[in-house]
Order: structure tokens, then sequence, then C-alpha cells
């Protein structure tokens, strides 16, 4: 390579992607801030992440052009940041991108005075001027320009923007104001999801279309409280209809399997390539409910389709899972130029060649790739729109997508419904082998704590409700990974980030990222969903632990909630409260089911009233447009009606103890949590919750109770009385 930045020395690979630019790129940090004040320079902040694709083209025009490499170099001082390892710098500027431009996204753009306050900011510039759009070399000439003739106003100006912003993103509780009323904020939260709702395609927006598991997690919990009444079926009906629509789409992988990161259209068909892990995890979770709830094996299939896919390709050997897989790839070995979907799509020439067969018993003629294309809608031409391809990366491509039922596609060629499965699943296996051959797209192999948590929950909610011990076991190894790699015991502090080294070794970065606001959350909520399904104490003891250190990092005394970010770094201006629960749910959303959850396994009924105080803050939000808190409305619910503790007295190793615990795994109740009490009286949870001592087995046999607020039912010891208590 010609040129060689400071960013070779970073472990992040999207960093590590921009080290041979020609722009002298620095990480976040002191030495940049030092180089800024001391040259009076202003900064350039460029923040993205490895599976953009838009970064991707950024780079490509501007950011290995020399000339603009040198406008940069001479003008500011760079600075690069992964906002999966940042995402708090990057919250503190893209609050101000979108309050200034409407509109955010990444890469984004944006222009810093020397003591970092933002004056100026977008997301992708082109190189050069066009019809519509200013080009990144004229922005870059006319800030320097501005600097040089107006500093003083600039500087007064980023003074202002700051007041205005910490204005508007103060999130505090009014004066004496206690949590919503739950039955308004479930009521409107549905009726707006309802207005927003697909009936032909289910999600929640014409185009794009995200997954967004929030929204599912909160019309199962709706339903659960509802089950009698007309609004409780609708809201079961959109979310289950929705799941369906999307296995069946081309945002799932029919052949490689996993989900990519969203719809470009309303169909669900032709999607953003990328796929990421905390996709996965809330997915594999939310399908889990499906079929939960349902009984529907369809739903089961596809939370095996999905671990299937974690397991083989996000996958690190020492236990942890990886960030996301790329959306662009060389379409062949010899290509020079990267495709969106390269990976993923087909010619119809492609699928006829690898499935010649004759099917035996079909009408006169039918290949298996006949049988293959009809059922997964390829066309000759492709059968991706223009409309959805502006780069004509997919002219003559098929993405694959289910068109029929099995029934209609055997109908259509004389063959039986069950013979057809055989089929399409030899088709998938020669797909996917031809597949293989083909150059992979980019492995994002950083090992984040949040998404590990997320993904940790898929396996061990799909490992409790299919009743398969091998997920528990997976996600048993990723939570010893994260205690060995992602935790400091020193401080009894998470970390944010490791990394893959060579040969299989787990690295560090020179100066460690600590865990934020999100990374506590989504590992303690793992930590309890990994207690209930393997029933192994020890979690339990971390999870409060860790729950402990989250209140004293980052909880408001004054405004109540908690902080993104800790306090006492000087380099982030705003200290930020995340309102707004999307590709994941809003970490204050998710932390109010886990003090609930917490205050369960502990007695410590402090944790119940932050839970309160959480949803006082967010108060206002949550009676107006709960739309945007879909997690936290769905807790507003669970937090009125009491948590209900199912405590089963029994020999872990007991049939009868299992047959009670398969009982409880297969009941959909979203304020339930599950203790087993062995008998074992120097046991974490016997110190932890004294009346436990009282329960005992009838009998000799296992025996459930089901207890609130520390007060308990009568004994049972069938697991048909124990469902009808689950499900009144």
């Amino acid at each position: 390579p010609r040129h060689t930045n400071r960013l070779i020395n970073e472990k992040s690979p999207y960093l590590l992607q921009h080290a041979h630019n020609p722009v002298d790129w620095y990480p976040w940090g002191q030495e940049a801030f030092d180089k800024a004040k001391k040259e009076n320079k202003l900064i350039f902040l460029s923040v993205g992440y490895s599976t953009c694709h838009w970064c991707h083209v950024m780079e490509e025009e501007s950011f290995k052009n020399k000339e603009i490499g040198e406008i940069m170099n001479k003008n500011f001082v760079c600075i690069k940041v992964d906002r999966e390892e940042r995402p708090d710098v990057d919250k503190v500027y893209m609050t101000f991108v979108q309050a200034t431009s409407g509109g955010g996204g990444w890469p984004m753009s944006v222009w810093l005075t020397p003591d970092l306050k933002p004056f100026a900011g977008g997301t992708y510039f082109p190189p050069e001027d066009g019809v519509h759009r200013v080009g990144f070399r004229t922005v870059l000439l006319r800030i320097a320009e501005q600097w040089k003739e107006n500093k003083d106003a600039l500087l007064q100006n980023s003074q202002k923007i700051l007041e205005a912003l910490l204005h508007v993103t103060e999130i505090r509780v009014q004066g004496q104001e206690s949590p919503p009323p739950p039955k308004e904020v479930m009521a409107t939260c549905l009726q707006q999801l309802s207005n927003s709702y697909d009936e032909d395609y289910g999600g929640f927006s014409k185009s794009p279309k995200f997954p967004t598991p929030v929204n599912l997690n909160f019309l199962f919990t709706y339903w659960a409280l509802h089950r009698t009444t007309p609004e409780g079926a609708r809201a079961l009906q959109m979310a289950l209809h929705t799941l369906k629509m999307m296995a069946h789409g081309g945002i799932h992988d029919h052949i490689g399997q996993g989900f990519h990161r969203y719809s470009t259209d309303q169909h669900w068909h032709v999607p953003h390539f990328e796929k990421m892990l905390y996709d996965q995890g809330q997915l594999a979770a939310t399908y889990s409910r499906a079929y939960q709830i349902s009984g529907d094996e369809f739903f089961a299939n596809v939370v095996q389709d999905i671990l299937l896919y974690v397991s083989r390709d996000l996958s690190d050997q020492v236990g942890g899972f990886y960030s996301a897989e790329d959306a662009d790839s060389y379409p062949t070995t010899t290509s020079r130029e990267k495709r969106e979907g390269a990976f993923c799509v087909w010619t119809a020439e492609e699928i006829q060649a690898l499935l010649p067969d004759p099917v035996e018993g079909a009408t006169e003629g039918t290949t298996l790739g006949d049988v293959f294309m009809h059922h997964y809608g390829v066309k000759e031409t492709g059968n991706v729109s223009p409309m959805q391809d502006p780069h004509q990366e997919l002219k003559g491509k098929n993405v694959l997508t289910v068109r029929y039922s099995p029934e209609l596609t055997a109908a259509q060629f004389g063959l039986e419904t069950g013979w057809l499965g055989d089929l399409l699943r030899e088709g998938q296996q020669r797909l996917a082998a031809a597949r293989a051959q083909r150059p992979r797209p980019h492995l994002d192999t950083k090992m984040l704590a949040a998404w590990n948590g997320l993904m940790i929950s898929g396996f061990a909610q799909a490992g409790m409700v299919l009743a398969e011990q091998e997920y528990v076991s997976r996600a048993t190894q990723a939570a010893a990974f994260l205690q060995r790699h992602l935790f400091d015991p020193a401080s009894g502090r998470l970390l944010r980030s490791c990394y893959r080294g060579k040969e299989n070794t787990v690295e560090q970065s020179a100066v460690p990222i600590y865990g934020f606001l999100e990374d506590y959350v989504f590992v303690i909520q793992a930590l309890f969903d990994l207690y209930e399904a393997s029933l192994e104490q020890g979690w339990l003891e971390w999870a409060l632990q860790l729950q402990h250190m989250q209140d004293k990092l980052f909880w408001d005394p004054k405004g109540f909630a908690y902080f993104s970010s800790e306090a006492g770094d000087s380099s982030l201006l705003l200290r930020l409260k995340n309102d707004q629960d999307g590709a994941e749910p809003a970490a204050n959303s998710a932390a109010v089911t886990n003090l609930l959850r917490a205050a369960c396994y502990s007695g410590h009924m402090e944790w119940v009233e932050k839970a309160g105080q959480i949803l006082a803050a967010f108060s206002e939000r949550l009676q107006k447009i709960p739309i945007a808190l879909p997690e936290m409305a769905r807790a507003t619910a669970v937090f009125y009606h009491t948590i209900k503790q199912v405590v089963i007295c029994g020999d872990p190793q007991g049939e009868d103890t299992k047959e009670m615990l398969r009982c409880v795994h297969s009941v959909f109740s979203p304020n339930k949590v599950l203790m087993l009490a062995d008998g074992d009286n120097t046991g974490f949870l016997y110190r932890q919750l004294p009346f436990l001592v009282s329960l005992e087995r009838k009998e000799g046999k296992a025996t459930a109770y089901l207890c609130s607020n520390f007060a308990c039912s009568l004994p049972v010891t069938s697991s048909q009385e124990l469902r009808g208590m689950l499900c009144p």
C-alpha cells in the first residue's frame, strides 16, 4: 500500500478498512484532540461501521482520492469512529445531525471546533458537485474558508447549538410524576401499530421494512394480557402474520439461513444484504415465542434456521459471537469490484444448470430446476424491479422469495405435497454448495458485549421453548466467554468489545473500551434468561452484581432513569438517554423488566421502585407516542401486573421436576420468573430469598408454587394444575 495512517494500530475491522487511505486519520482520543487545539484546527469526524454500504461508497469516492485527502489533511484533524465500538460518540453527534438536517444515517460526516462542539454535518456526500447536491470537496473548502474568515462567529454558534441540544435531549421526571396508566399506554400503542400495519404483507411501514422485534414482542404481551378480547386476537394475528411473511421473503436467506438487515420494498423481497448479530439474537427469541404461543412447527423451523446460521458463520471458536457479515462481495474470484448481494443472488440459468434432474411423478419434462424456480419466484430476466436496484447491481439476478404455498407448488406440477419438501431441500443443498465456491462477504469479527447478550438470550429462549439442550449449552459457552473476555473482575465492570486475533486468540485494544448502559442491560437480560434455561445459580449471582454496578455507573438520581454512558468522560459533550426502541430496544426500556426480575430473585424492593421511576421519566412520551417505545410500553404492563414467581421445589435431576419445568417453558407468560428450589439452604437463592425455606415438596414429589410479592399459592404437584395456574 502507498499510504498507511494511525488506524493500522487499531483492532476494529472498520477502522482497519481505512488504514491505507491517503487521509491522515486518527482514532477518537486525546492525541487527535491535542493536535486540533495545538494547531487551532477544526476536526472532521467520520462515523460508520464495517458493513455499511454507503460508508464503502464514500471511502471509494472520497477517502481514497489523493487530492481530497490533501485538502482534508491540510485543513482538518480527521477522526474515524466505528459506531459499534463507540455508540456514545455516535449518538451525541447523530443527535446534532438529525436536529439540524432533519435526517441521519451513516456514514455520518460532522465538523467540530477544536473543543469538539459540532457546527456543521450531514451523512454521505458525493465527491463533486451535482445538480441536486453539493460535493464533499466543495464542503471541505467552504468550511475551511469560514474558519479562517469568521472564527469567532463560528465558535459562538457552536456554543448556542450545544445549549439547544442540551435542552431538547433532556429526559427527566417532572415534579412528582408517577408511572403512566398501563391500560391507556397499551391501548394507544396497539392503536398506533394497528394504524401503520400492512394488512397484506405484515410489518409496520410500506418501505423500507425492518424486522423490529420490539413491535412483535409488544403484540405478544398485549395478547397474553387480553387473550379473550378482539383486540388481543388482532394483536396476535398482526405479529404472527408479520413473522410468516418475513420468513417467506427475500429478507430471509433461504440458502444460507439467517436474516438480512431490512427489506427495501413492501414485500420483504429485496433486502439490504448485510446480516447483523443483534437481528439474529432478537429474531431467534421472537420466533421461539411465536412457536410457544401458536404451536406451529413453521416457527420452530425458523428458529433452528437462524441458530444454524449463527453457529456456523458468526461463532468464534472460543465461544463469542461476531458482529456482522457485509452486504457487498466479489461476484467471482477474478472480479475487481464488489457488488451488493453478489453472494446471495442467482440467475435462472445458474439454477437450471445446478438442478437439471427430471422429477419423477411430475408432469412430463419437469426438472428439479423448474419446481425450485416456480416456488421461489425465479424469472429468466431476473425478479428484482429496477426501482429496487438503483445501481443496476442486480440486473438479471433473482432474490429467492417463497411465492406459493407447498400445496400450490405441488399442484402446479402434479406432485404430492410431502415429496415437494424433499425436492426443495435437495435444491437448497445444491445451491448452498455452489454458493460456498463464491468469494464470501467481509466478516466483522469484533465481539460486542451487548450484542453477545442479545444472542445468548436467543439461544437460551430457543433452548427452553424447543427443549433443545444444545442451544442452552451454546448460550452457556458464550456467557463463559463474556465472563472471561468482556469483564474486568478487578473493577467489576463490563468491557464493550474484544476482537478475533491470530490462531483463535482473543485480543483487546490497547486502551480497552468499558461497557455502556446497553452492554449491562443486554448482558443482565441474557443471564436471567440463561438461569431460567440452565438453572445454574452462578449466572443469577453475576446478573445481580452487574445490576448493582449498572446503578452505580449510569443512574440519574435527579431526573431518574439511566444515562447511556458513564460520567467523567470529558470528550463527551452530552450524557444522553435514548428514547427510541428501534432495531434494538432502548436500554432503559429493557432495564425496566431486568429490574423487576432482579427484585424477584433478590428481594431488593428498591429495584421495583427504580423500574417505576424509569417509567415516570418517560411518562409523557409513553402516553403520546408509545409506538416509539413499544418495549417500554410492554414493560409498563408487566410493572402493573406484578411479576409471578414460579417456584419449583424438586430435585433438578428428577423426572417429575423436569416435567414441571417443561410445563413452565411451554407457556408464554410475559410476567413470570422461574426459580428452582433444590433444597440446598446454603445456595445463593436461599440466601437471597429466606421465604424459600418454608416451601416444601408435597409427598416427596416435585411441587410448584405461584408466588407474588413473596406470598405463595397452595402447592400443586401435577403439570396440568400448574398450566391452569399459569394461563388463568
